[in-house]
C-alpha cells in the first residue's frame, strides 16, 4: 500500500521535537522506516549539556538514516526533524494542515518518505537522511557528514513552494559583548557605560555596506537579541547583542569590516558561519532563490546538492504555520521526478 504523506505528516506534527528535544521524533521514524523494510541507522548527536550521553534510546538525540539492506544509494532525500518553539499539534480543514512543523519540515519528511517508497519500487537506489539541530546550529548535519553513504546526489528539503532553488543564502552569526564600569547613574562620569558603547557600535555596524550579488540580491542584517545593564539607576558594566547576517558571498570581507568598525568598543565573536551556495537547474522544474540557510553547506560529503520542498517559508516559524494538502502530494511527484532525472 502506498504511503499517505498527509496522514504521516499529521502523526509527525503531533510529536514535539523542538531543537535539542528531537528524540521522540527520531524514535518514531526509526520504527516507522524499519516497518517499511529499510535498514535503519542511528547517528548519535551530542546535547549541548556536557553531562548528556547520546544514544539511540527514545529520550536521546540522533539522526536517522535509512536505505534498503545492502544498498549504496545514488540519491539521498534529506531534511530535519527539529522545529522552532513553541510546539503546537496538528489540526486540519479540507485544504490545509496546521501545526508546528507542517511545512518546516515534517510535511517534507512525509513527502520524502512517500517519494522514496515509489523510487525504490522503480529501481532507484535511494536513501533517507533525517537530521537534528538544523534550526540552531546544524549539529546533526555535521555529524552526518562524518558518515557519508556514497551517494552521488543529495536532495535537501526546505519550504521552497515546490520550486527548485538555484541558490541559498549563507549565514553569519555575530555576537558583540561590551564591558564597562558600574557607577551611580547620578554621577555617570564615575562609570563607563557598556550599553552606550554597544549601541554606538551597533549603529555603525548597521550602516556598513553589505555585499550584493546580481540575480540574488543583497546580504541582510538582523539584530535579534540585545541585553545588558543592572538597573535604570546603575551605569551598565556589561551589554551584548546577537546579530545574524544572511550572506550572498564569502564571509571574510564582512567579518573584517565588522571587526574594524566595532574597534575596541566590544569584543566580537563569530559563532556560526554557513556559506552561500549555488545549485544547478534540472529539467523544466520551476526555480527560486532561497533567502534562508539550510543544512546543505554541512552535508558536502553526501553528493551534489539540490534544494526543493513543499510549503512557504513565509509561514514557517510563525503561529500560522500550515501546508496545503495538494502541495504535499505534488511534492511527492516532484521528488520522484527529480531523483529519477538525476540518476539517468
Amino acid at each position: 500500500m502506498a504511503i499517505d504523506p498527509i496522514a504521516l505528516t499529521k502523526r509527525l506534527v503531533d510529536i514535539e521535537s523542538t531543537t535539542y528535544h528531537e528524540g521522540l521524533a527520531g524514535a518514531f521514524l526509526r520504527e516507522y522506516l524499519s516497518n517499511e523494510r529499510y535498514a535503519v541507522e542511528c547517528m548519535p548527536v551530542a546535547q549541548p549539556a556536557s553531562d548528556s550521553t547520546p544514544g539511540c534510546g527514545d529520550g536521546d538525540r540522533f539522526n536517522v538514516y535509512a536505505a534498503l539492506p545492502g544498498v549504496t544509494p545514488d540519491v539521498v532525500l534529506s531534511t530535519h526533524m527539529d522545529t522552532v518553539p513553541p510546539f503546537f499539534g496538528c489540526t486540519e480543514d479540507d485544504e490545509f494542515l496546521y501545526g508546528r512543523g507542517t511545512c518546516d519540515a515534517k510535511g517534507i519528511i512525509a513527502a520524502q518518505v512517500a517519494a522514496a517508497d515509489r523510487l525504490r519500487e522503480g529501481g532507484v537506489k535511494v536513501g533517507l537522511l533525517f537530521v537534528v539541530g538544523e534550526e540552531r546550529d546544524s549539529a546533526g548535519a555535521a555529524v552526518a557528514n562524518l558518515h557519508p553513504k556514497g551517494s552521488r546526489f543529495l536532495i535537501n528539503g526546505e519550504p521552497t513552494d515546490n520550486r527548485l532553488a538555484l541558490a541559498s543564502k549563507g549565514a553569519l552569526r555575530v555576537e558583540l559583548r561590551a564591558k564597562g564600569r558600574m557607577a551611580h547613574s547620578a554621577y555617570p562620569e564615575l562609570g563607563e557605560s557598556a550599553i552606550d558603547k554597544l549601541v554606538s557600535a551597533l549603529n555603525d555596524v548597521m550602516a556598513l555596506p553589505l555585499p550584493v550579488e546580481p540575480e540574488i540580491g543583497p546580504s541582510t542584517l538582523n539584530i535579534g537579541l540585545i541585553s545588558g545593564g543592572r538597573a535604570p539607576n546603575v551605569i551598565a558594566d556589561k551589554a551584548e547583542a546577537h546579530l545574524l547576517i544572511r550572506l550572498v558571498g564569502p564571509a571574510e570581507e564582512t567579518k573584517q569590516a565588522i571587526v574594524k568598525t566595532v574597534g575596541n568598543r566590544a569584543d566580537v565573536e563569530f559563532s556560526l558561519e554557513l556559506p552561500f551556495v549555488r545549485m544547478r537547474k534540472v529539467g523544466n522544474l520551476p526555480t527560486m532563490v532561497a533567502k534562508f540557510t539550510t543544512d546543505i553547506p554541512s552535508l558536502t560529503a553526501w553528493g551534489e546538492p539540490f534544494l526543493l520542498g513543499p510549503g512557504s517559508i513565509h509561514v514557517a516559524h510563525t503561529p500560522d504555520e500550515k501546508i496545503a494538502k495538494k502541495e504535499l502530494l505534488e511534492a511527492v511527484d516532484l521528488y520522484v521526478d527529480l531523483a529519477t532525472e538525476l540518476v539517468k
